[in-house]
């Protein structure tokens, strides 16, 4: 009975010595975990720190958009100074608020290019080729202007005015043009007491086709850069810019038929053109005579032609280089020279930089057959 006390007693110390450890371990437990609280709310100056280190991030922030709002704004403003109005009548001071003053005046806008005073603008805002406009300067400043060179097909048009030591626009690379890219739409919207102004958006989409129909006219504009710049009819003719003050496009036409819609013609195709009147004083235009379309364009000409590549020949113009050589209507320009040919503005942006006199090998597809052609090239009058 003594044994079985002891053994009683033993099993008792064992069970106090088991709690005594487990609490010990509990309160080794609470008290490091104690600490670490009180380390995290002591080290709470870290959570202080942290809306310093946010609004520091905000305050870089707002000062990078002022920066790039300041220099936009300068860099429109140094376009500005090239951005000049052009009418089919002379400017008297004639309020615009009048119902029929832009068809009447036709008032419009245009880009200076060079110091000696050519004129980038639309066709159908100067006129056409040897027609006169007149030109008002941001001074206020009028003079008469020649149209020496115009495309109704582009709608592009080079007029000239006598003056010199002008600042004039740099022309960038509408090739890079890339959707979603900031623009800026510069022009004379509804007349002089609203010169230059200016309207941003994004590209909302490259190498756009549009139909076209007046005066039960039916054409296609090809190659397009659409924008939801705002683009007003007097804003024709101005330059479309981006973000480092290169002009990119040539505003042109707009679909009044929805809001937000508006298209430039890409600068590149003026680039060859303008370079020659600057350097030269003139621009002979090497002839070819046809006039085509993109692929994109087919199926709304003919519904059973698919094509993979080329631009489709829709005219042919009589006595041209090209019916004497041998060119028809539905022929598939594919190459000249061993270029691939895929748009019209390729085509001529390729003739453009030849002369009158120069010969240029054709590859074109006829009745699914390819058929190559030699042809020199004329001087379109």
């Amino acid at each position: 009975m003594e044994e079985y006390f002891k053994k009683s007693k033993k099993k008792r110390i064992s069970k106090y010595i088991c709690t005594t450890i487990i609490l010990i371990l509990l309160i080794l437990i609470l008290a490091l975990s104690y600490s670490l609280y009180m380390n995290i709310d002591i080290s709470n100056s870290s959570k202080v720190e942290q809306p310093k280190v946010e609004a520091t991030r905000l305050s870089q922030t707002v000062e990078e958009i002022q920066n790039e709002e300041k220099d936009i704004t300068q860099v429109i403003e140094e376009v500005n100074k090239s951005i000049v109005g052009i009418s089919k009548l002379k400017n008297n001071g004639t309020t615009i608020f009048l119902e029929d003053t832009i068809s009447k005046i036709g008032i419009g806008t245009g880009m200076i290019v060079s110091e000696n005073g050519y004129i980038l603008t639309n066709e159908h805002v100067s006129g056409e080729k040897y027609s006169n406009c007149y030109v008002t300067l941001p001074s206020g400043k009028n003079y008469s202007g020649n149209v020496v060179w115009s495309d109704s097909n582009l709608d592009i048009a080079v007029v000239k005015i006598n003056a010199k030591n002008l600042p004039y626009v740099t022309l960038g690379d509408s090739s890079q043009t890339k959707v979603g890219q900031n623009v800026y739409a510069i022009g004379n919207p509804i007349g002089f007491e609203f010169q230059r102004t200016v309207t941003s958006g994004i590209v909302s989409a490259v190498n756009r086709t549009i139909l076209l129909e007046e005066e039960e006219k039916t054409s296609y504009m090809e190659d397009l850069i659409q924008t939801d710049a705002t683009i007003n009819p007097g804003n024709s003719g101005g330059p479309l810019i981006n973000i480092k003050g290169e002009v990119i496009g040539i505003n042109s036409v707009k679909i009044t038929s929805a809001e937000g819609i508006g298209f430039a013609i890409p600068i590149n195709t003026a680039k060859v053109i303008i370079q020659s009147f600057v350097t030269t004083g003139k621009f002979d235009e090497a002839y070819l005579g046809i006039f085509a379309y993109d692929k994109s364009v087919i199926p709304y000409l003919e519904t059973n032609l698919d094509i993979e590549s080329g631009v489709y020949v829709v005219q042919v113009n009589k006595n041209s280089p090209a019916e004497q050589y041998g060119i028809h209507e539905k022929d598939i320009l594919l190459e000249v020279d061993g270029n691939e040919i895929n748009k019209m503005c390729d085509l001529r942006r390729y003739i453009y930089g030849k002369n009158e006199g120069d010969t240029v090998q054709i590859k074109l597809l006829r009745n699914r057959r390819e058929v190559d052609i030699q042809v020199v090239l004329g001087k379109k009058n």
